[in-house]
C-alpha cells in the first residue's frame, strides 16, 4: 500500500493551496475513510479533515471549517484537499491516511485508528 502526498508549498497569509493523495496497492470499501492530519512544529499532530470513500459524509476540525474542502476521486484512489484563505498558523507537514474501515464520523478524527500513512507534503504560510 502507498499514500503520496503532494502539493505543498510557501504561500502567503490569504492564498490558496490544493494537496493530493493518490492511494494505490488496496481496495476501499464504503466504509473506508481518508483523512488528513496535520503536525506543526513543537505541537502534536492534529486531524484536519477527512472524506468517507462513499456517499457525501465529509468532517472537518473547527479551525478550517469554511475555508478548507477535502473531496475525492473514486476512479483514481484520490483524496484532494483545497485550501484557501491560508493563516500563518496553517504551517505544518501534512499526512493523508486510510482507515480501512469500518470508520465512523467519531474515528475519523483519531489518528491512531488509521491503517496507512503516507510521507506528508510541508505547508508554510507567510505573514
Amino acid at each position: 500500500v502507498q499514500l503520496q502526498a503532494s502539493g505543498g508549498g510557501l504561500v502567503q497569509a490569504g492564498g490558496s493551496l490544493r494537496l493530493s493523495c493518490a492511494a494505490s496497492g488496496l481496495t476501499l470499501g464504503s466504509y473506508s475513510a481518508m483523512g488528513w492530519f496535520r503536525q506543526a512544529p513543537g505541537k502534536e499532530r492534529e486531524f484536519v479533515a477527512a472524506i468517507f470513500w462513499s456517499g457525501d459524509r465529509t468532517y472537518y476540525t473547527d479551525s478550517v471549517k469554511g475555508r478548507f474542502s477535502i473531496s475525492r476521486d473514486n476512479a483514481k484512489n484520490t483524496v484532494t484537499l483545497q485550501m484557501n484563505s491560508l493563516k500563518p498558523e496553517d504551517t505544518a507537514i501534512y499526512y493523508c491516511a486510510i482507515d480501512k474501515g469500518p470508520a465512523t464520523g467519531v474515528t475519523v478524527g483519531i489518528g491512531s485508528r488509521y491503517d496507512y500513512w503516507g510521507q506528508g507534503t510541508l505547508v508554510t504560510v507567510s505573514s
